[in-house]
């Protein structure tokens, strides 16, 4: 459905008979995620590669202009996936759990693109976070570079739900059972937003 060359090049994207063109530098990389965040095996990040392009494909077609939003601080980056066939489709059936694990995998790469920060290992029970993140090579003995990293997923909510449930993960990664500092990021899907704050301990 979409056209155009990689690298900061000229993009075109036509669906339902709608028709726009955008030019980008930054690119979301959803691709090979296991190879960048020592966090994620092959197969996981393969699910949750799958995951995102389901829920990306429900309202949209590859490739995509995003926002991203870093405390406030917004830019635009380039994403794109491969288009699930119907037996990757019907494999992520259940709308939770796909906008859920897309989720993990977007704001993950996210976080890559914005802070050159990446996945290191999941977050236990009751941290108030999903997964520990850190810089590159960080994590391997133990957690004193990384941050806790609280993820959620918007499906067909708009930039207000977005906000909304980004207050709420800010939240819950306050009342987490951790010392270590914390970041929480939001994927909206139709509103092709993903944004990500820190959480800063209340006075």
């Amino acid at each position: 459905m979409g056209c155009g060359k990689e690298n900061g090049a000229y993009f075109s994207n036509k669906r339902r008979g709608r028709h726009f063109q955008f030019m980008t530098q930054s690119r979301v990389r959803l691709d090979e995620m296991h190879a960048r965040h020592r966090g994620l095996t092959q197969a996981v990040a393969a699910a949750y590669e799958e995951a995102a392009s389901v829920c990306l494909n429900r309202y949209h077609a590859s490739p995509v202009e995003i926002t991203l939003s870093d405390n406030g601080t917004e830019m635009t980056a380039e994403l794109r996936w491969v288009i699930p066939d119907a037996r990757t489709i019907g494999a992520w059936a259940n709308t939770t759990d796909t906008t859920e694990n897309g989720a993990y995998c977007c704001v993950i790469a996210g976080v890559e693109l914005l802070r050159s920060l990446f996945a290191v290992r999941r977050a236990e029970t009751r941290s108030g976070a999903d997964y520990y993140i850190g810089p590159a090579g960080s994590g391997k003995t133990d957690l004193e570079d990384c941050l806790r990293l609280e993820v959620s997923g918007v499906g067909a909510g708009d930039s207000q739900e977005i906000h909304t449930r980004l207050a709420r993960k800010v939240q819950q990664a306050l009342e987490g059972d951790s010392s270590l500092p914390a970041l929480a990021g939001v994927m909206g899907f139709s509103a092709r937003l993903l944004m990500v704050q820190d959480v800063r301990e209340e006075a």
